[in-house]
């Protein structure tokens, strides 16, 4: 029988948030899934998970949030930092206000909910940090820049901390999704045509879009409950692995990227999106 565990998931309403917390509730830890919309995992109760209001942009909204975990159990065992978003377009046409925002959510977000949560588990002298980052924080492609440079600052970002806390018997774990069926792809699609219209880049632009309304439209990704899988395997791990790079593409095109020069993973890239 696994030790309880108690574990707060980030966006947790809706994906492989929803399917992760239900999927650690069943197998019997107390999972707390936050997200801002509360009422958006209302059922997540039939599963046990309590749901929790959280805003990671927000130190106010954190604070509150802990303060309930902290209170009702005493402790935090696991944190899953899944919350996160992500918009395409050319680094031309996205404004500087749509760069923040996807840095702000994808990395200080996350930063400081982490911050708020590591005295707590030193206390313990035990813990476990899961950050969700992406195939997409290993290697770059057209129209994607500040989504991946998100990723690449969140993967830095863990590597970093696994470090530093690792004497306090804190791990940290990064799970690097690759092509995953989830609502992503057509909201990412309709966000490259939106800051393409009427610029350089329109016609590229829409390519690309229909392509990933294509694929997302189409059976060949994963599913999230692959994602689901590794996030348990990482949560009931004592020792974690620093990496988990699994789904659709993730594995070769991280080799390909490794292995090619770098003009010759630009052409694959460049071709595959067109």
């Amino acid at each position: 029988m696994k030790k309880e565990k108690i574990i707060i998931i980030t966006g947790a309403s809706s994906g492989i948030g929803f399917q992760t917390a239900a999927k650690l509730a069943k197998q019997g830890h107390v999972v707390y899934g936050a997200a801002r919309r509360i009422g958006k995992m209302e059922s997540l109760k039939v599963f046990g998970v309590k749901p929790l209001e959280l805003d990671v942009t927000s130190e106010y909204s954190i604070d509150k949030a802990l303060s309930v975990v902290l209170h009702a159990e005493g402790r935090i065992d696991v944190l899953i930092n899944n919350a996160g978003y992500g918009s395409l377009g050319a680094i031309e046409d996205v404004t500087i206000d749509e760069a923040r925002r996807q840095f702000d959510l994808n990395l200080f977000g996350i930063a400081m909910l982490t911050k708020k949560v590591l005295p707590h588990m030193r206390f313990q002298k035990s813990g476990t940090i899961i950050n969700i980052s992406s195939m997409a924080g290993r290697f770059s492609s057209c129209f994607g820049g500040w989504y991946h440079a998100t990723k690449y600052a969140l993967e830095a970002f863990s590597d970093s901390l696994r470090m530093e806390v690792k004497p306090f018997g804190i791990h940290v774990s990064i799970i690097e999704p690759g092509g995953i069926k989830t609502p992503w792809g057509q909201i990412a699609a309709n966000h490259l045509d939106d800051s393409s219209k009427g610029g350089a880049y329109e016609v590229q632009a829409r390519k690309t879009a229909e392509m990933l309304r294509k694929l997302y439209d189409g059976r060949i990704l994963s599913e999230p409950k692959l994602i689901a899988r590794t996030i348990c395997k990482a949560v009931n791990s004592s020792h974690p692995k620093a990496r988990y790079l699994i789904g659709l593409g993730a594995k070769p095109l991280v080799f390909l990227h490794t292995i090619l020069p770098t003009r010759w993973f630009d052409f694959l890239m460049t071709r595959v999106l067109n």
